[in-house]
């Protein structure tokens, strides 16, 4: 199974950008979609993530900014990002969580550059 992430891109500080990730994975094996970054010498950090039932995930950040949303027809999972900063810059990674084996599955990530 192979993630397709895309949507990164280079904005301004304040602008918008929002991500997809095309999962071709049965919605009823999915426990959770997610989105994690990993800026330049830092550790790879959750950022949000939808749950089985439909709760969702925010890292305290992002909050109020990022939106977390699934289409489970077309088995995409995306974020919009509002109000983007320059901390945000990473490379921006999709992941899966089902419950058999492998158990999870990543994107290739997409970069996201935020100029200030």
């Amino acid at each position: 199974v192979q993630l397709q992430a895309s949507g990164g891109g280079l904005v301004q500080a304040g602008e918008s950008l929002r991500l997809s990730c095309a999962a071709p994975i049965m919605i009823f094996s999915i426990n959770m979609m997610g989105w994690y970054r990993q800026a330049p010498g830092k550790q790879r950090e959750l950022v949000a993530a939808i749950v089985r039932g439909g709760s969702t995930i925010y890292a305290d950040s992002v909050k109020g900014r990022f939106t977390i949303s699934r289409d489970n027809a077309k088995g995409t999972v995306y974020l919009q990002m509002n109000s983007l900063k320059p901390e945000g810059t990473a490379n921006y990674y999709c992941n899966v969580k089902i419950q058999a084996r492998p158990y999870e599955y990543w994107g290739q990530g997409t970069l996201v550059t935020v100029s200030s």
